[in-house]
């Protein structure tokens, strides 16, 4: 459960970080047209347009037959998902489409549903707007036995180019097929670095299982989660908001697809993620962020969750460990090698020596994550944090590591507490560094040097 001051407030969500939003860009998130504008431009996938519909004459106007399969028509300038109609057009009767929940609706019903969307009806202040017709994406094969009339919806908080907080929505009955959390539907926290739900929300109150069913809402995987957090990345940066919301659907064929964007998005993710979104926002601001990749990267070093290492899909019972440990480091290029690790329960954080990760290529740009401030006895010094992938006991482990100088040190590389989640350390499976050595000194001898170019490893 997250700590009361790690809670973003509606005060310092708009005092911090709304602020920061600049006006054109956010008259580009609040009109819909002008965000598919910049989509388009930016070819980032998008539900297709079919129609823009600004006066009367155009909505009588509009051949509603040409409409093939699932559509959509919403306002414009809606907001949490007013005057939203989703239907379909029926395979039975000719001229006919079906609601959520099976009304049938003609022809005419959806002209009266435009002419109030061009009246006004579902925008801000009641002024006139434009109701635009996009095609209803095809639920994805994971969700389907899960949507309720509607689609699901993932949404990703992003900030300073880190995608910092995500949940799965859930339409239901109550909800209208819409995935909207004031009108019923179910709001599922996401583990940042695996894609996997967490924690659930439905009507401000937690959950661990879907209402009377015993069906526990953790452990769903969201298909194609790298590539939708890339996408999230590239699509704040094309829109030029510094604080923001993107929400997908999951299309059957295209995979993720950009729905809207949010310059103020609501609060209740943190409800469903059991965590807070201010400590997460102040913890990625400043830090340097030069491309989309590296922020993904940034947000799943900082942001895996504790209990996704429970949920996962793969399961088993914990693995044990010493206090001595051989593990497979992965290179820039090439086989992982073996490194002789101290696993050290004192230390938070894992770390690795400086020339060691040098030789691996893990100093390259693509692997620093971010340099922060460190004092020691020799004084202020910048330390880079990069990222790690190894395996140990068969796990593989995707880790942030403070790169510091342990050079003459046997042990060249610390695991620290915070990668321990998922282990049980036994201080007497190995009882000294001596017998450490003599268990695995075969392996330990043969840490090599790398050579990045030629992906080639030699004995040291």
């Amino acid at each position: 459960m997250a700590r009361l001051s790690d809670i973003l407030g509606i005060n310092a969500r708009s005092a911090d970080f709304l602020v920061l939003n600049k006006k054109r860009a956010r008259a580009g998130a609040d009109d819909k047209l002008l965000t598919k504008e910049m989509l388009t431009k930016k070819r980032i996938p998008h539900p297709r347009l079919l129609g823009v519909l600004s006066d009367a004459n155009e909505v009588n106007n509009y051949d509603w037959n040409k409409l093939i399969g699932g559509i959509v028509i919403k306002p414009v300038q809606g907001l949490g998902g007013e005057g939203v109609l989703l239907a379909r057009k029926s395979s039975k009767e000719d001229g006919k489409f079906v609601a959520v929940g099976g009304k049938r609706l003609t022809k005419d019903d959806l002209r009266l549903h435009a002419l109030d969307i061009i009246e006004g009806r579902y925008s801000h202040n009641n002024l006139p707007d434009k109701a635009m017709i996009e095609e209803r994406i095809k639920i994805h094969p994971k969700f389907r036995k899960m949507a309720v009339g509607g689609a699901p919806d993932v949404r990703v908080i992003v900030f300073n180019k880190v995608p910092v907080m995500a949940m799965l929505r859930l339409p239901t009955d109550e909800s209208f097929g819409k995935a909207n959390l004031h009108q019923g539907a179910f709001g599922l926290g996401i583990d940042m670095a695996t894609g996997i739900t967490t924690y659930g929300v439905y009507k401000n109150q937690g959950i661990k299982y879907f209402p009377d069913t015993d069906k526990k809402v953790n452990g769903i995987l969201i298909p194609d989660w790298d590539k939708l957090l890339l996408i999230s990345v590239k699509t704040q940066i094309a829109s030029k908001l510094a604080y923001l919301s993107v929400d997908f659907l999951l299309d059957e064929e295209k995979g993720p697809v950009v729905l809207e964007l949010n310059d103020q998005p609501g609060l209740s993710i943190q409800l469903a993620n059991m965590a807070g979104l201010k400590k997460r926002l102040e913890r990625v601001e400043g830090i340097e962020v030069d491309t989309a990749d590296k922020g993904v990267r940034i947000a799943k070093a900082l942001f895996a969750s504790e209990f996704s290492n429970k949920v996962g899909p793969i399961g088993g019972e914990k693995q044990v460990v010493g206090v001595f440990e051989n593990i497979g480091l992965r290179p820039d290029k090439g086989r992982r090698i073996s490194i002789l690790a101290k696993v050290d329960t004192g230390a938070r954080s894992t770390s690795i020596d400086e020339s060691l990760a040098r030789e691996l290529g893990l100093l390259m740009p693509e692997h620093i994550l971010w340099e922060t401030a460190y004092k020691s006895a020799l004084g202020r010094e910048n330390r880079k944090v990069i990222q790690v992938d190894f395996k140990m006991r068969g796990k593989r482990l995707l880790a942030r590591a403070s790169v510091t100088k342990r050079h003459g040190l046997r042990f060249r590389m610390i695991i620290g507490r915070r990668d321990l989640e998922g282990f049980l350390v036994n201080p007497k499976l190995i009882k000294s560094r001596d017998d450490a050595w003599k268990v695995i000194s075969k392996k330990a001898s043969r840490v090599t040097k790398f050579k990045g170019n030629r992906g080639k490893m030699k004995k040291r």
